[in-house]
């Protein structure tokens, strides 16, 4: 899957457990101009660094893969959530600037256990 739209806000990389890192940034979309929508993506692991040279309001497309996870919380109950996981962002502008990358690998979607604190 594929979006393009503005950056919004990038956020700061976040150590979710020694062997597991994820970044958050916020594409601002408008299908309908007049109610703009603001998706939240997620990168993981070396992926992070994708948007290190990117700048708010910079046109970008991003692809990314939809992502669910069930999670049973320390009372036992299950939970559940989705996340859009970014995994290539090419930018729009006229410079040619594009940051390819390929999709994260089985073992990077895996690679945290149930005892990490989860959801993030």
């Amino acid at each position: 899957m594929n979006i393009k739209g503005k950056i919004y806000q990038i956020f700061n990389t976040q150590k979710v457990s020694e062997t597991f890192k994820k970044r958050e940034f916020v594409v601002e979309y408008r299908e309908n101009p007049q109610y703009p929508e603001y998706l939240k993506f997620e990168l993981i692991q070396e992926k992070c660094e994708l948007v290190d040279s990117l700048k708010d309001g910079q046109e970008v497309d991003v692809y990314f893969n939809l992502r669910g996870r069930e999670w049973t919380n320390p009372k036992g109950e299950k939970v559940y959530f989705n996340s859009l996981q970014a995994w290539k962002i090419e930018t729009l502008e006229g410079n040619g600037n594009q940051q390819a990358y390929t999709p994260p690998s089985d073992d990077e979607l895996t690679s945290f256990s149930d005892d990490d604190v989860l959801p993030f």
